[in-house]
This record gives structure tokens, C-alpha cells and sequence, in this order.
């Protein structure tokens, strides 16, 4: 500490100027576009958060099911009013906006990047050799002590000379690069029979065949369809009316367009309608099937799709931490979902200039504490190329694989086809993990994301549970100049962990055994200085954990539907039920033909790093939650 002021960032360089200094502040209405940064803050006591958060689903305790709003929150765990209002008043001289999110928890600062940089007096450091670049900034003591990560700050290289037509052409395209696309891009080459009438359908191809997998169908069938539940999904790109209308006129889905309800969280809602009128993106493709996935396990229940999307002016980081922020402060939606990844736990991959790695999962773990504290579950896709996102010679997974949230795997449903002249036979129902059925697209192979992660470690919930923190697998692939290929001679390898396991639950997410979505859009090309573009509609039969999680979230909508209070935060209550005699789980604990690409069932433990504790029999699990009020 200098004086009062603190170096926030973890690289050296010179302190900026005093807050009395003069200003340059550009308030010009030619300035560059307004980025937003996302300030988050510590709670005032996060022992005690984290005790309240388990408390919340203990019934032994008195504060069972007794969930806070945002503004009680604030007043128990957030920072003060007068706090806040400090770093209001000391924003206001850079011509910033300041809007701090019901709970006090953190701040949203939106101005051009030059107000920004000054407010923050950041500066950017040019890194050595293969290292992220980094953004120094600095704030007054007294206001940095309480401030657990400044996210979204950076400075850009000039950028590379390009054609107009090719500046054109990509510039739709960036949304998508913002936010990380999980799923891989559905096979088109599968197509879904639409001449079947809707129930066979849905039997088929959509929401019927999740649900009857998983019995969910007994609370449907007394009424329950998510009526009067809202469902939060965090999304990249904005969706387009008549795709939803399509895809639910073909699974008979009497869901109206009344029920979707757009939050434009990091961008102006005409530019991100602008995006959507471009050009077909992958992030299009998958915000699209997170709300025809939701819509159809709950068709009556209300959906609010959170659009972090920016073309160019916020960094994905601080637009997906400020989408699920501002779910978690509207606390209208109990089940919040997201198949979207803002980057990977890893540093040489890491994207943010401003924030750490391990500051912003730490951000991201109190956000979460706050949507549990305030009864909000919270359910994230785990990934679709078994414990790579991307493919290297060690494990890695999404950021965040945050305990507070329900981290959904996947697996395969049993069929038997003739793919590439090879019949594949699945018997029963097996850990994701394929390397039989296709070829893999740029070494990486498609299976559910599971392992353990890098950043956090094991929560209580999941310590003395048998499997947990132990391991079985087999090096199916191998990892040389940049790709996964078959290994012909794999072994056995056994070994432990000591971080959080995950997944914690799993359903189909197995293309083969797969989910039909309608997309539609123009995709763009360019030949010379010319662009091309071809009208696109398209019905495909495609899989991924970016199905999963928003059914799940759905069939929690579901059980919340027939319910006085919200279930809560699942995880320490459904590992609890998985010891139990009568556990709503099926454990897929099978050595052989069972693995994620790496890890494999665990016989005679309830755990593993493929499936976690297994699959659901909802009908269970609702009565489970219900046994404990």
C-alpha cells in the first residue's frame, strides 16, 4: 500500500495519480462504445454466508427454507450503503454509470473505455512470452480493501488491417467469440423426422424422451408443468420468435411467445437485435436449444433469457458474471441455467485482463452464495468433450465449477445403429464418452465434462461420500501436437483427487441417442471482397450437456410448481439423499463401457467423475424434497 491507494491486480508498475488530479475525461457523443465492468464485492462476513447457505436446505436448522430477498441480503451479508455510495461518488467525476445490484454485492460501471480506464487508472502491461496480457489498475484504500475483483478491464492491441468485406462478415461473428460455445455445433447431418405427429414426436426427438427417462412424467401428469415458476436462462445471443414457434408447433408445445421475456444485460437491445439479423452463430444455435429444451420439460412456466451479449465492448467475462448477476438480483427465477463458458480453468487460457483466475472464481462463488441464500438453484452444463474443454495434455474444465451450482453431465441412452458401416450396439444406459461411433472433429472427441476442478475445493457436502476424491479411469485417447487420438492400447490408472468433483448429476446428452432444434439464419461467407449469404433453416438432431442443464432446470421448475417453497440449493441436500435407502439416483457405476473418454463407473460407490451420482427418478427426488418440509 502506497499512500491510500492499492495495487488490485497482480503485476508491478507504477501507481496512477491521485483522484485530485486534473481529468481528461472523454464525454464526447462520438466516444467509443460503452463497456461494462462488473466490480464484485466482499459480503461483510462470508463464514457466515456460507454457514446460512447450508442452513437454508438443513432442516434441522432454523433457518431452514428460510430464504432472504435481495434487500435483506444486503442488509445481512452485502456491503453497506455508505460503502457503496462512496464508490458511487468517486465514479462520478469520470462521466461512468454506477448501478449496484440488489444484494450489495457487486456493481455494474458502464461507460466508454476511455472514462473507464481513467476511473480505474488502468494501464496496460505488455506480457513476456506465452502469458496473458494484464491490466493494472488501482483505487483508493477504501474502497479496494472491500472489492474482491474488478472484471471486464483491458486494453486492446490495434488491431490487424482487414477488407471491408471480411470486417463486414466477421463482425457478427464476435459475439459469439465473447462468450465460450460449450456444446459442440449440432450434426446437421442428423435430421429429425417432422412428418411424425407431435406426440411421437416429442417421444423421439424431444422433451417426452427426457421425460419419461427420468420420471418426470407422474408430476406432469398431475399438473405440474412449472405454472407459475419463471426459469433464468444465462445466454449469449438473443433468440428468434419464429424458431421457438416452429419447434413447439412440431412437439405440440402450447407455450406462448407471452412467457419469454428478453433482460439485455451487457448491450443495447437494438445492437443485439442487429446480431441476430447478421448471421447464424453457434451462440444462436445454443441460446435457441436452452429455450426450446426448457419450454418443453415446462411448457406453462415463465422464461427470462439474460442476454450477455456485446459485439465488441464487453469482455465475456464481465458479460456473463453481469448476466447472472442481474438474475440473481432480479429474484424472480428459482432455477437458473447456462450452457455458456466465459473461459476455461487454465491459466495460459485465461481471458480477462483485469481479474485473476482465482479472483474471479471467487467473485463467482459469492454470487451464487447469494442466489442460494436466496433460494435460487442454479444448474450449468458440464461440458462436451469428457474432462477437456479444450483439448491439451491436462484435465481442464469451464470457469466456474463453482460448488454452489449443480453441475449437470451426461450420458448415453441405449441404442443400436450402423454408423460408418460399424453396427454400435449400447445396451443400458452408460457414461458419454465416444469414441466408436464417428470421427472426431480436430482431435477432440465428444463425452461429458467431468473430473475435478482446478480452482475449488471439495465442499462439504461431497466429503465421506464414497467415489468422491477417488478415481478409476482409463487413458482411452492420446494427447500429441495438439490432438486427441485413439490410444489401441489403453490401462487401467487409479489415483485420488482433493478439489471438487464433478459433475454432480447426469441425463442423455449422447447425439446419437440425441434432441431436435430448429434454428434459422443466414450464414455468411466471403469470396474476394464479396459476401456471400445463404438463407438457412434447419431441423437437427444434435446432444451435448447444453441439453441437459436447461431440462433439468426445468424439471425443477416442475417440482417448484406443486410446492409452497422453492427447493433451494440442491447440493448438500442431494448427496445426502444419494446415502440414503431410497435414494432417487441410478448409480451408473459400471467399469466397462462406462467412462467420460477418461473416467469410468467406480463399482460399488456412488460416486464417479463420469456421471456423479448418477441419473434421476424425479418423481423420487420431488418426494425426497417434499419428506423434508
Amino acid at each position: 500500500m502506497r499512500g491510500n491507494q492499492i495495487i488490485l491486480a497482480t503485476v508491478t508498475g507504477l501507481l496512477a495519480g491521485s483522484v485530485g488530479a486534473v481529468l481528461q475525461v472523454d464525454t464526447a457523443k462520438a466516444a467509443s462504445p460503452k463497456t461494462v465492468v462488473n466490480v464484485a464485492f466482499k459480503p461483510t462476513n462470508e463464514t457466515d454466508l456460507t454457514n446460512y447457505v447450508y442452513n437454508t436446505v438443513d432442516p434441522t436448522s432454523g433457518d431452514f427454507h428460510h430464504y432472504l430477498t435481495p434487500s435483506e441480503f444486503a442488509a445481512k451479508f452485502g456491503q453497506s450503503a455508505s460503502y457503496v455510495q462512496s464508490f458511487e461518488e468517486y465514479l462520478k467525476p469520470y462521466h461512468v454509470s454506477a448501478y449496484v445490484y440488489p444484494g450489495n454485492l457487486a456493481m455494474k460501471v458502464e461507460g466508454s473505455k476511455t472514462n473507464l480506464r481513467k476511473a480505474f487508472k488502468a494501464k496496460f502491461t505488455q506480457p513476456h512470452k506465452n502469458q496473458t496480457p494484464v491490466t493494472k489498475y488501482t483505487l483508493p484504500g477504501n474502497l479496494s480493501d472491500k472489492v474482491v475483483a474488478v472484471i471486464g478491464l483491458y486494453t486492446e492491441k490495434p488491431a490487424n488491417k482487414k477488407s471491408k468485406a471480411t470486417k463486414k462478415a466477421t463482425a457478427h461473428q464476435k459475439a459469439a467469440l465473447m462468450t465460450r460455445y460449450d456444446a459442440d455445433v449440432p450434426n446437421s447431418d442428423q435430421k429429425p423426422d417432422t412428418s411424425l405427429p407431435s406426440n411421437a414426436f416429442s417421444e423421439k426427438f424431444g422433451a417426452d424422451k427426457f421425460t419419461s427417462s427420468y420420471n418426470l412424467t407422474p408430476l406432469l401428469n398431475k399438473v405440474l408443468q412449472g405454472q407459475g415458476q419463471r426459469i433464468g436462462i444465462i445466454s449469449g445471443s438473443d433468440v428468434k420468435d419464429s424458431d421457438l414457434t416452429t419447434y413447439w408447433n412440431q412437439v405440440g408445445v402450447d407455450t406462448n411467445l407471452n412467457q419469454i421475456h428478453r433482460i439485455y444485460t451487457a448491450d443495447d437491445q437494438a445492437n443485439v437485435e442487429k446480431v441476430l439479423k447478421l448471421g447464424l452463430t453457434p451462440t444462436q444455435i445454443e441460446s435457441t436449444l436452452d429455450v426450446q429444451s426448457a419450454t418443453a420439460v415446462a411448457p406453462k412456466a415463465d422464461i427470462d433469457l439474460y442476454i450477455g451479449e456485446s459485439i465488441d465492448t464487453t469482455t465475456s467475462t464481465s458479460a456473463q458474471y453481469g448476466a447472472f448477476m442481474q438474475a440473481i438480483a432480479d429474484n424472480v427465477d428459482k432455477q437458473l441455467t447456462s450452457s455458456f463458458s466465459s473461459s476455461i480453468e487454465m491459466a495460459a487460457y485465461w481471458n480477462d485482463q483485469s481479474a485473476t483466475m482465482m479472483q474471479y472464481n471467487e467473485a463467482f462463488n459469492l454470487m451464487l452464495e447469494q442466489a442460494a441464500a436466496q433460494g435460487i438453484t442454479v444448474f450449468r452444463a458440464s461440458g462436451d468433450n469428457g474432462p477437456w474443454i479444450k483439448s491439451t495434455a491436462k484435465e481442464n474444465h469451464m470457469a466456474s465449477t463453482s460448488p454452489y451450482q449443480v453441475m449437470v453431465g451426461g450420458t448415453t441412452l441405449p441404442y443400436q445403429k450402423i454408423i460408418d458401416s460399424k453396427l454400435i450396439t449400447v445396451p443400458k444406459e452408460r457414461a458419454w464418452g465416444d469414441t466408436h461411433s464417428g470421427k472426431a472433429s480436430d482431435g477432440e472427441f465428444p463425452g461429458s465434462g467431468g473430473g475435478f476442478s482446478a480452482l475449488n475445493p471439495t465442499p462439504r457436502y461431497q466429503q465421506g461420500v464414497s467415489g468422491v476424491n477417488t478415481f478409476r479411469a482409463e487413458n482411452f485417447l492420446n494427447f500429441k501436437n495438439g490432438k486427441h487420438t485413439i490410444n489401441p492400447h489403453p490401462h487401467l490408472i487409479f489415483g485420488t483427487g482433493n478439489s471438487r468433483n464433478l459433475p454432480d448429476v447426469s441425463g442423455n446428452a449422447d447425439p446419437q441417442t440425441g434432441y431436435a432444434t430448429y434454428v434459422s439464419g443466414d450464414r455468411v461467407s466471403v469470396k474476394g471482397e464479396k459476401i456471400i449469404r445463404k438463407p438457412m433453416k434447419i431441423w437437427m438432431v444434435s446432444g451435448g450437456t447444453s441439453y441437459t442443464s436447461p431440462q433439468m432446470a426445468a424439471a425443477n421448475a416442475v417440482i417448484n410448481s406443486g410446492r409452497q417453497t422453492p427447493v433451494g440449493f440442491w447440493n448438500p441436500q442431494i448427496y445426502k439423499f444419494a446415502q440414503e435407502s431410497d435414494s432417487p439416483f441410478t448409480v451408473l457405476d459400471d467399469a466397462d463401457n462406462n467412462n467420460n473418454l477418461y473416467y469410468t463407473g467406480q463399482p460399488g460407490k456412488l460416486y464417479n467423475q463420469a456421471t456423479g451420482l448418477g441419473t434421476i427418478d424425479f418423481d423420487q427426488l420431488a418426494a425426497k424434497f417434499a419428506s423434508e418440509d
